[in-house]
């Protein structure tokens, strides 16, 4: 990131020490289009910096979140920066809708997404909603607190819940029973918190979108969220679809699992473990192979995905491995001044890591490809290409899954897994986006209620071969497992938009693999610049998930997963 407005080096103390650097962007005179580009750079670049000082903020508390220091210093942010730098990110949107003669000689298919989101912010900002965003973003962090401490014991050793679900791939039935108790039991002795806390989000979403003259929460996180391609109709039409056309092929293969395990009865803790009832796949030894074996597994899809690991590797910003205190889940977190991505994970050193740790690679080979784009409001991608390039590249790298495993029977096992979780997945997305839609859409609602229509919305996306008698109390607080729901409320639908434009892409990859691979980079060298539909386009495929698409998209992984099946013999 080159930088002129303001030193890279840059720290911030305080609100007070970057408020001068806004009031010269706001004061400055624009005298021509020159003018005007290098004020958008310079505003660029003061962005960069204190989104980076944020990111590392962020990154911090999730690494231990019982560090006090690491608390103060993100809660500092919260309640003392950003309610300041919204009130001025303001002014300057202002300042830029000013020159509308400046901003039509500009490149529309470079600058027109960005100038429309810049207008979206102006439409949305309200002065009410400004210290109600800031308490949201603290108590959105409480949900990683709380579940970082979620641990159970078992023969005698300690386990945080991510570290847990590795037994649930046991060959031991009762073993994978035994501990998924031990870990819905100890799910259920944080529901309470975690049901008033989602209570407090909700009401504090909900007057957000009455601030800014919304009907609900989720009609204004629709436009928060730039969804300028798709609506609330396509959404519960995606729902629809997935009951329809994908329910049945995922009630096939859980039948199938049943059958193949020999069993009377499929119960939850059964749908882990592997078809052929083999140990557990082992993909790496450690956390430093797996990085190694992931820069080799996707170096051979492209050298340049292989360039990205050892980039990250060489800064440093790897923090894979499960431990207590840290925070669930796994990201990718683009830093704009260092120009390095930081990968976070919960990493047993299972087959589900390796397939996170080669999405995440996915979404950091996004970050280096769009980072020539000379405004940072460029790089600010939509979820459904950000997805796209992760998952895309969990596909695309099963070819050369040698890197992993050397046993040819390991290896197509591998590939049933991820076909399986290909499909499977789709229903749960579709679960949790209409129990958000739910939601919004009646704010008042009780706790009982919501477990109610959690419990009615898991019998509809739920194959029938899964026996769930006897578990209500355990189903009925699923969703609390689901970060989205806490964190990034809406964020879900994205991830089976990008799944169907993956299978796409993997599918065009297998016919013809170096104009797949260069198309891909193409799209993601876009950054946020384009729609939805262009990005698609530019990637080879269709910006699209209705039920016409989705039937041959997803009778094509069908039959891929057929073939492997038949192909195994073990």
């Amino acid at each position: 990131m080159k930088q002129t407005f303001i030193s890279k080096d840059f720290v911030i103390k305080n609100w007070t020490d970057i408020s001068p650097f806004f009031d010269d962007l706001k004061n400055r005179t624009l005298h021509n289009l020159s003018d005007f580009q290098e004020w958008l750079q310079d505003r660029s670049d003061l962005e960069c910096i204190i989104i980076e000082d944020a990111c590392w903020r962020q990154i911090n508390l999730t690494r231990d979140t019982t560090n006090e220091n690491y608390k103060n210093s993100f809660h500092d942010f919260c309640t003392n920066i950003q309610p300041n730098l919204e009130t001025e990110m303001n002014c300057l949107d202002k300042k830029i809708i000013e020159y509308q003669s400046y901003i039509e000689q500009l490149d529309k298919n470079l600058y027109g997404v960005y100038f429309k989101t810049i207008q979206k912010n102006l439409d949305l900002f309200r002065e009410d909603n400004v210290i109600l965003q800031s308490e949201i973003s603290v108590l959105q962090q409480q949900f990683g607190q709380i579940a970082s401490k979620m641990s159970i014991t078992y023969n005698e050793q300690e386990y945080t819940l991510q570290q847990a679900a590795k037994f649930l791939e046991n060959k031991d039935r009762e073993i994978r029973k035994t501990v998924f108790t031990l870990m819905q039991d100890r799910r259920l002795q944080d529901k309470n918190a975690l049901d008033e806390l989602l209570n407090t989000l909700i009401k504090k979403r909900n007057q957000i979108a009455l601030n800014a003259g919304f009907a609900n929460y989720r009609d204004y996180k629709f436009i928060e969220l730039g969804r300028f391609d798709y609506s609330v109709a396509d959404c519960k039409e995606f729902h629809q679809s997935i009951q329809q056309i994908v329910l049945p092929l995922v009630e096939k293969i859980y039948t199938f699992k049943k059958e193949k395990l020999q069993l009377s009865t499929l119960r939850p803790y059964d749908t882990e473990v592997d078809i052929f009832n083999l140990p557990p796949l082992k993909p790496c030894a450690d956390t430093e192979e797996l990085i190694q074996k992931t820069k080799e597994c996707v170096g051979s899809i492209d050298p340049y995905f292989g360039d990205c690991v050892q980039t990250i590797k060489d800064k440093n910003h790897f923090d894979l491995e499960s431990r207590m205190g840290k925070a669930p889940g796994g990201y990718n977190c683009s830093l704009p001044v260092t120009g390095v991505p930081f990968i976070f994970m919960n990493s047993n050193l299972q087959f589900h890591d390796m397939i996170t740790m080669i999405h995440e690679t996915g979404h950091a080979v996004h970050s280096f490809l769009m980072s020539p784009l000379p405004l940072h409001g460029l790089k600010v991608y939509p979820m459904e290409i950000a997805e796209l390039a992760s998952m895309s590249m969990e596909l695309l790298s099963m070819q050369y899954w040698d890197t992993f495993f050397k046993n040819p029977i390991e290896i197509q096992r591998a590939k049933i897994l991820l076909l399986e979780r290909v499909l499977s997945i789709l229903p749960w997305i579709a679960l949790v986006d209409e129990f958000q839609h739910w939601i919004y859409e009646n704010p008042a609602h009780t706790i009982e209620a919501r477990e109610n229509k959690w419990l009615d919305l898991i019998k509809l996306y739920t194959p029938k071969v899964i026996d769930n008698e006897g578990l209500e109390e355990y189903l009925k607080i699923g969703w609390q497992k689901q970060l989205h729901i806490f964190e990034v409320p809406f964020y879900y639908i994205e991830y089976g938009i990008a799944q169907l434009g993956a299978i796409a892409i993997w599918k065009n990859y297998l016919q013809n693999p170096d104009k797949t691979i260069q198309q891909y980079k193409n799209a993601l060298a876009k950054g946020g610049s384009n729609t939805l539909p262009n990005l698609y386009q530019t990637a080879g495929i269709e910006f699209c998930f209705t039920s016409t698409y989705i039937q041959p998209i997803v009778d094509f992984v069908s039959k891929e997963l057929d073939t492997i099946l038949k192909s195994v013999e073990v």
